[in-house]
């Protein structure tokens, strides 16, 4: 029989603060994290606003050494599952490292190495790249760090499956603990991608909001006059702990994952499948394995990232697992005030979802002010809303039609 996982512990590094306490709160308060580009010179750029994490100190967490020999997304990742540890309360010095394992997930790593390297490479040449460049820049540096950082001897991956990553790398978490091949796991993504060449090629696409003069209401979705998506950086880790081990330590539970599923749209590199087919069939996975009827969810965090055509596709595929249940049927998206945060986004949102069910609140979908006939959902507009919550869902999907859902069930002792 599978065994059951827990949450003991979440972290999280993002624009709206340094910390879960942080993120919580101003979530609560509608608050954008999102403004002017300030880690370089956007002005030649269409899209000049970006979600920045600002206030990150990575010597709070590691000796100015280590940091320096780690690109940003890894600097997240350390100090938020070393958050997460404390706010688990496992002692690193005891911590029983063979059954303890790290799954982190990444959209795209490393890149603001990669940028800096090609350009030593070509103006100063071939002789002063940095050593470092290739154990800074490759994705599986996060969970490689973390584990290093922790000494956690177990099971080491790193999920790269774009948008959805960290959800990717929560569930397979999920699933190694459930087969019992760990009982303690870090799991959680990190991204930090507010970089020119990213930024560049995204406006390319023409997937970025232009809001440029008004950036805290730049990114709005389910709203009529949404243009895009605003980019974000962060992280977010979750200690994911057997029931047992929980128990066995005396461990503060904070929430019982429940259900993980997963599909391909097999459609397109960017474009979700029309209809929403492969998203309604993560979402079918995950309430099957998970017991739960459409009644039984009572919040859904919304992957819906202020694009026009995904978030309308997202509302379809809802519509499609939930029925007439889905017009009563609470979902936001706290993209509205994070951005988005790619690779990092699902284990942030998870750990929403896991504040919303601790405090009875659920988090608001910022800027919706005009309403959009094909997203006709409840998704909460603008302010929290109190309201009794026991299961909730939280959607990841990314680039190249990888689709996961987490279910997730408050704690009750």
């Amino acid at each position: 029989m599978a065994r059951r996982v827990v949450v003991t512990g979440v972290g999280a590094v993002t624009p709206l603060g340094v910390g879960v306490d942080e993120l919580w709160r101003a979530v609560c308060e509608g608050r954008s994290g999102i403004g002017p580009v300030t880690r370089f010179d956007a002005s030649a750029f269409p899209c000049r606003i970006a979600a920045e994490v600002r206030g990150f100190d990575p010597e709070r967490w590691l000796p100015r050494k280590e940091a320096r020999r780690m690109d940003r997304f890894a600097q997240f990742a350390v100090a938020t599952a070393l958050m997460a540890a404390g706010d688990a309360g496992i002692d690193l010095g005891r911590l029983d490292a063979d059954r303890t394992g790290v799954m982190m997930g990444t959209g795209i790593g490393g890149m603001e190495t990669l940028i800096e390297q090609s350009h030593i490479l070509a103006t100063r040449g071939p002789d002063r790249v940095s050593p470092f460049f290739v154990p800074m820049m490759i994705a599986n540096m996060a969970s490689a760090q973390v584990s290093i950082v922790t000494g956690a001897h177990g099971p080491n991956v790193t999920a790269v499956t774009a948008c959805s990553s960290s959800a990717n790398a929560v569930g397979d978490a999920f699933r190694t603990i459930q087969r019992g091949d760990a009982d303690v796991m870090f799991a959680g993504g990190s991204e930090a991608a507010v970089v020119p060449l990213a930024m560049a090629g995204f406006c390319a696409m023409k997937a970025m909001s232009l809001r440029n003069e008004e950036p805290v209401r730049a990114c709005r979705p389910f709203d009529a006059d949404r243009d895009g998506f605003v980019l974000g950086e962060g992280g977010g880790c979750l200690i994911l702990e057997s029931l047992e081990s929980a128990r066995a330590r005396g461990a503060t539970i904070q929430a019982e994952i429940i259900g993980y599923g997963m599909t391909a749209d097999a459609y397109h590199v960017v474009h979700p499948a029309p209809g929403g087919v492969g998203q309604s069939g993560a979402m079918r996975r995950t309430m099957e394995e998970a017991g739960l009827s459409p009644d039984d969810v009572d919040y859904i965090n919304a992957h819906a990232t202020s694009t026009p055509v995904g978030d309308r596709e997202e509302v379809g595929a809802i519509k499609m697992v939930f029925g007439e249940r889905a017009a009563r049927l609470p979902v936001s998206s706290t993209k509205s005030m994070t951005g988005h945060l790619l690779g990092a986004a699902g284990a942030v949102e998870l750990i929403l979802c896991i504040r919303a069910l601790q405090s009875g609140v659920i988090p608001p979908t910022i800027n919706y002010e005009h309403p959009d006939p094909a997203c006709d959902l409840d998704c909460v507009p603008n302010r929290p809303r109190a309201a009794e919550l026991d299961v909730a869902l939280s959607n990841s999907f990314g680039f190249g039609g990888h689709n996961v859902t987490l279910a997730v069930r408050r704690w009750n002792g």
